[in-house]
């Protein structure tokens, strides 16, 4: 790993607070991704299942963890069993961890390499009632590859059939939605590194350089930075491509008087962040191109200011919609006749700016927590809103992530990050 060590404390409470949540005589059981091959020889790299780091910080394949609070041997309420390291592996691929390596990031003190594994299982199921398993029920999921955790329920359950069964996930979307100290100085250092690539983006940027140029430029300060990747694919997105919300083919050449939209985002020890920019190719707005850049920033400034503990989601969003409105009025998108006439499942402003405001942020881009559920302090969401017009070729959204405080406005983890038009072009024409 690229990250410095994370202080173990992290783990130990994350476990801590879900043990509090299980039911009486119950243990869970938390497994790593696979590697995932290519062809031939050749293999993904490996990115850890984001619940079983959540609570180990254990970053490596063939891992599982074992939650049993109330087994009777105290030496089994946390277990982890690991692929045993040795002097081939460590030739070959690197050292694993030893079972030091494992406690002193874990804090989990008993570790069993996986040979034991079964063996170790039978004991602790004979003296368990229920046995939670660990199911993606993000609401975005949509997944169709079998993980190494959909095998490990699929044999647990055929050969124990008599225990009751509980799901982990709505546990972890809970848990995982709410961030410890710890987490949000991780998001912190992720944004960071984000707004040194950009820093270093908006020197580089001129009539044409090619997108992917641009993109390379952002992976060299993430990797130079401690970052392994980008924490989601990026967008790097000139002109009328900025009107296609997942561009992703970044091969175009970037021309004079074009916006080019930036959706990028590096990651930290697994921890996500997530900006969107929007800057001049030619280091100068229009005067049409500032009008619209000002009013996106607007909504995204009072949108920001609503993300408060208690709040609802889907009303949240709504009220954004009211706000986007009055300013595509203002830019002469829409009139209000257009407004009165809307059909409201697909509201007038909808024509223009499609997608949602805001999202959970943490060890995923688009992390768990439970939309239905009024939103608590130290919940991390973006706020992006966005004007699209394809008719005049440019497409603007703008990007921050920030942390819901238990009064006043969210902190704003990029609040480093220049944003402002004039600012941009400033340091664009130095």
């Amino acid at each position: 790993m690229k990250y410095d060590k994370i202080n173990s404390q992290l783990f130990i409470k994350n476990r801590a607070n879900f043990a509090s949540k299980m039911k009486p005589n119950s243990l869970a059981f938390f497994n790593s991704n696979d590697i995932y091959p290519i062809s031939a020889d050749s293999t993904m790299p490996f990115e850890q299942n984001r619940d079983i780091f959540y609570l180990s910080g254990v970053d490596q394949e063939e891992s599982v963890l074992v939650l049993f609070p109330d087994c009777p041997r105290e030496h089994h309420k946390e277990i982890l069993f690991l692929k045993e390291t040795n002097e081939h592996i460590a030739v070959w691929e690197g050292e694993k961890l030893t079972k030091e390596a494992a406690l002193a990031t874990s804090g989990v003190k008993t570790v069993y390499w996986l040979q034991d594994m079964e063996k170790v299982i039978f004991e602790i199921m004979t003296q368990a009632e229920t046995v939670y398993i660990n199911t993606n029920e993000h609401y975005r999921a949509n997944v169709e590859t079998e993980t190494r955790e959909d095998r490990f329920n699929k044999w647990l359950l055929a050969k124990y059939p008599a225990h009751a069964v509980a799901k982990s996930n709505p546990i972890l979307q809970r848990l995982r939605s709410v961030k410890d100290a710890i987490e949000i100085d991780l998001i912190q250092q992720a944004c960071d590194i984000t707004e040194k690539g950009f820093r270093r983006i908006l020197g580089f940027t001129k009539p044409g350089v090619r997108e992917y140029e641009i993109e390379a430029e952002f992976m060299h300060e993430f990797l130079r930075n401690r970052s392994k990747k980008f924490a989601y694919t990026p967008i790097v997105a000139s002109g009328n491509n900025a009107n296609v919300l997942h561009y992703i083919e970044n091969n175009q050449e970037c021309k004079a008087g074009d916006l080019m939209l930036l959706d990028v985002g590096a990651e930290y020890a697994n921890y996500s962040s997530d900006m969107t920019r929007t800057i001049p190719v030619s280091g100068r707005f229009s005067d049409r191109q500032k009008a619209v850049y000002n009013a996106v920033n607007r909504v995204k400034k009072e949108a920001t200011k609503m993300l408060v503990p208690g709040a609802d989601w889907a009303e949240y969003h709504k009220e954004v919609g009211k706000i986007m409105t009055s300013e595509l009025i203002d830019l002469n998108l829409l009139s209000k006749v257009d407004v009165q006439n809307e059909d409201k499942d697909w509201p007038a402003y909808k024509k223009y700016f499609m997608h949602g405001t805001s999202h959970h942020m943490g060890l995923d881009t688009h992390d768990y927590g439970l939309l239905h559920e009024p939103m608590q302090a130290n919940m991390v969401f973006t706020v992006e809103p966005g004007i699209y017009i394809p008719d005049e070729g440019f497409g603007i959204r703008l990007e921050d992530d920030v942390v819901i405080q238990e009064t006043g406005e969210p902190f704003n983890l990029m609040r480093n990050i220049p944003i402002e038009a004039d600012e941009i072009e400033d340091l664009m024409n130095k």
